[in-house]
């Protein structure tokens, strides 16, 4: 698709703006826990160990809540596999994960029931992270709900349900609906924004922008998404930062943290009352059988002339609206999957969620350690803009491919200053060329990759690999604690090993890329397609 002088290069633009509010919430949802980490640790966590019987309602309720999230997650990734692999198949591939769900759940139950350094760990991980289990449900359920409601009424519902979440997680024991401990009623409102909120955003934001935009400028436009989610970032990071110098630390733990977390519902009522004024797009609309909307809407977009044409390609490319997701091969599903997962195995979120943290390993204090993380935030919105400026010129491996090795050379450098205690400075500079590498790469690129590479008939399975992404995140974030707070690793590695493990992803993912990604630069979604039906 492509614009001529008469299409409407502003109205394109004002939807792209718009649809960007959704990765803007999704990158201060997502950012917004960092602040409030050490807040949150020893306002629900630390006092249990003074309170050993209600330290052991809320183990029980902890693990009960990860039992349940485990049986949700294993349904939704059984409906995925049914829509990949037909449901005779796809039930074999389903039956095996919940065997495999149910051992774990047997396992989680063996523990012992009481607060120790193992459960704290993992518990202080789960409620950090719990907004990405919603995630996983979120991104799962993203094909059908884009298909049932739409583009556009799919980014509403995610608004909503941001709207819900930032208040809920703000006073978990006032609005405890749930009849937990006030820590579980706060995963639970987590869960709730990342279901809808992330989950949901993460995925129809660039599939929005990706519909209404032109092929020629298709990548910097949908970088832009990844751009306003970096924005977000570091809105919440100068949120966060204002607000803890409000009050001292005891502050913070009793009252800052909630702030920080209502401080969500400004953007999230903003992006649902804009959404109300854009359309939805032309491609969903020739889904659902209104293809006189399509037209009028590719008219705004691309001009009279040419919107009878892009309408005939995309009625061409629907044909088989209805056909497997194995129609085109399992390459693009696997391509998809691993792009998503090394997205995350990087560590790029350990670094944004935890940033604070690892600034306090290396000694610095609160309001220090915001700061710092504020400049890690400045980097990678300034480097998402590189990114943006390039995607389209320079291709996507290209950047994919460098950006993987500078992330992989960051991190090991990295462990190492922590292994040798040489933190400071350097560790600094270490942190900093990572978060560039990611954002010039991995961070936009990936999204680009993932809303170009899926043919339109099958756009649906889109949700596997956003799926798949959020439950490494998850699986990243979760055990980043328990690794670095590990009383044993501390002793010997002195916080280094997470690192070096982050590292070795990074040169595998350098490697996946220059072996098996498609280059998409200057292709349009229909070329691509027909990419996919020659391999």
């Amino acid at each position: 698709m492509t614009t001529s002088a008469s299409g409407g290069k502003g109205y394109i633009m004002g939807l792209t703006l718009v649809a960007t509010l959704g990765g803007l919430l999704f990158g201060y949802d997502t950012a917004v826990i960092s602040g409030a980490v050490k807040s949150l640790q020893a306002f629900f966590i630390d006092t249990l160990y003074a309170q050993p019987e209600i330290a052991e309602k809320v183990v029980l309720q902890y693990r009960v809540s990860v039992a349940v999230v485990i049986i949700v997650i294993v349904y939704a990734v059984w409906s995925v596999l049914n829509n990949l692999y037909g449901r005779r198949k796809g039930s074999i591939y389903g039956f095996v994960l919940a065997v495999l769900a149910g051992a774990a759940i047997i396992l989680l139950f063996n523990n012992p029931a009481g607060l120790t350094e193992k459960t704290a760990n993992s518990l202080k991980g789960f409620t950090v992270s719990s907004a990405l289990v919603g995630c996983v449900i979120g991104g799962a359920t993203g094909g059908y709900i884009s298909r049932r409601m739409g583009r556009k009424y799919g980014l509403m519902l995610a608004a909503l349900l941001f709207t819900l979440s930032a208040v809920g997680s703000a006073m978990p024991e006032k609005l405890n609906i749930f009849f937990v401990q006030p820590v579980i009623s706060f995963i639970i409102y987590r869960i709730i924004g990342g279901v809808g909120g992330v989950g949901l955003a993460s995925m129809l934001s660039p599939m929005y922008i990706a519909e209404v935009a032109p092929s020629g400028v298709r990548g910097k436009l949908v970088s832009w998404n990844q751009f306003a989610i970096i924005f977000g970032m570091l809105v919440v990071y100068f949120v966060n930062y204002s607000i803890a110098l409000h009050g001292d630390d005891a502050w913070l733990v009793q009252t800052g943290w909630r702030w920080m977390f209502a401080s969500e519902t400004i953007p999230a009522l903003l992006f649902l009352i804009l959404l109300q004024g854009v359309p939805e797009t032309p491609r969903y609309l020739v889904m659902a059988g209104k293809e006189r909307k399509a037209k009028g809407i590719l008219e705004k977009l691309v001009g009279p002339e040419q919107a009878p044409g892009i309408l005939a390609e995309i009625r061409d490319t629907l044909k088989e609206k209805s056909v497997p997701w194995l129609s085109f091969g399992g390459m693009v599903i696997f391509i998809g999957i691993m792009l998503s997962v090394f997205q995350q195995f990087v560590g790029i979120n350990v670094v944004l969620y935890y940033a604070p943290e690892i600034f306090r390993n290396m000694g610095s204090g609160t309001d220090m350690a915001l700061l710092q993380t504020i400049i890690v935030g400045t980097i990678n919105l300034t480097f998402t803009v590189v990114a943006i400026l390039t995607v389209d010129r320079l291709g996507r491996k290209p950047l994919q491919i460098i950006g993987a090795l500078g992330m992989a050379v960051s991190m090991f450098l990295l462990g190492f200053s922590f292994f040798f205690e040489r933190k400071g400075l350097g560790s600094l500079i270490f942190m900093l060329t990572y978060t560039a590498s990611f954002a010039v790469s991995w961070g936009p690129v990936t999204w680009v990759l993932l809303s170009e590479i899926f043919p339109n008939s099958i756009r649906g399975a889109m949700s596997i690999a956003v799926a798949a992404q959020w439950i490494a995140n998850l699986i990243i974030s979760w055990t980043f604690p328990v690794m670095n707070d590990n009383s044993f690793l501390i002793r010997t590695l002195h916080h280094g090993f997470s690192y070096w493990i982050y590292g070795v992803m990074g040169l595998l993912a350098a490697w996946f890329v220059w072996k098996l990604v498609p280059e998409t630069k200057n292709k349009s979604l229909e070329e691509i397609e027909k990419l996919w039906r020659k391999v």
